[in-house]
């Protein structure tokens, strides 16, 4: 009969290739998860360990969906999409911060609605809303430090 296996959705990219260490010197070592290729699948029969390299972005959709027993995904991903997942452990890794950005001349006008431009819409939103400020949300995917220089009102 087949051991039971726990599957762990790690982030693709450095973050995951630090906490793979740590599930390692845990105990659940998979030694070809350090072999180069692009496969995404990795197990380890005899540790009972199955781990999966994923967009950091669809961590908690796998736990979500049942599809990974556990995973590791940053609190950014945790507050921006607030999936059904129970937050285990905050590892105290990997740290980021948000910011507000705009050109050195810009005043705002809080009698005007803000045009904001974040691939965290939910985050922006809820911190926008905490202060009561009226936004136009502009949802971006990639580059947004450039916005304030390129979205002109």
């Amino acid at each position: 009969m087949a051991k039971k296996m726990i599957n762990v959705a790690l982030p693709k990219g450095r973050l995951g290739e630090k906490v793979y260490d740590m599930f390692e010197a845990a105990g659940f070592p998979c030694p070809s998860i350090k072999d180069p290729g692009r496969k995404l699948i990795f197990e380890n029969e005899e540790a009972g360990v199955r781990f999966f390299w994923v967009k950091p972005s669809d961590v908690a959709i796998y736990v979500e969906r049942g599809a990974a027993d556990i995973g590791v995904a940053g609190k950014d991903i945790l507050l921006e999409y607030s999936p059904d997942v129970y937050e285990l452990l905050d590892m105290d890794m990997g740290k980021c911060r948000m910011c507000v950005a705009a050109p050195n001349s810009f005043v705002d006008d809080s009698e005007k609605t803000l045009r904001v431009a974040t691939k965290f819409v939910n985050i922006a939103r809820n911190y926008y809303d905490s202060i009561s400020r009226d936004i136009d949300i502009i949802e971006l995917h990639g580059s947004i430090e450039i916005a304030p220089i390129s979205i002109e009102p």
